[in-house]
């Protein structure tokens, strides 16, 4: 195979360097999404991240404390689908309709015998209920109104000064 040699443009003929059609009035987008840097998108415009907080895709315990204000008697333990600074995404038995008001401790490190064991409780409403089909359960969104940690053993000496 020979290859071909390349042609000399000159930049003074414009014509010659865009086969003789006008230069395209497409402005293309500067891709917004931290996650395509590396994607040439020349030629595809990338959709925005409408969340404000990264999610992360952790299965954490969770229980269901109170709903609409009120104390449930027994918590109902589940489990979280993702989880970001900003909300959580678990499965719910019950239906609870968006808006509502709900309170839950979501168990961010739990070791044996509570030794360094870190508990978020939290005040959250509902924005998104979604059927997950034929079981009988319910997606639920929820964006936390009020959060705060508490932990199961006191600090060691060092870090109280």
């Amino acid at each position: 195979m020979v290859a071909k040699p390349k042609p000399n443009v000159s930049p003074e003929w414009p014509e010659r360097r865009t086969n003789g059609k006008p230069e395209s009035p497409i402005e293309f987008k500067t891709p917004t999404n931290h996650h395509f840097q590396s994607v040439p998108t020349h030629a595809v415009s990338v959709v925005g991240n409408r969340r404000n907080c990264a999610r992360a895709f952790l299965r954490l315990p969770l229980r269901l404390m109170a709903v609409s204000g009120l104390d449930l008697e027994f918590p109902i333990p589940l489990e979280t689908r993702n989880i970001s600074a900003s909300g959580v995404y678990f499965l719910s038995p019950h239906r609870i309709e968006p808006g509502t008001e709900i309170g839950m401790e979501v168990a961010l490190t739990d070791r044996p015998m509570g030794m360094g064991s870190v508990r978020m409780r939290t005040m959250a409403r509902v924005v998104r209920t979604e059927s997950q089909g034929s079981r009988g359960w319910y997606g639920l969104a929820a964006s936390f109104v009020h959060y705060e940690f508490n932990r199961d053993e006191s600090l060691p000496p060092r870090f109280l000064y």
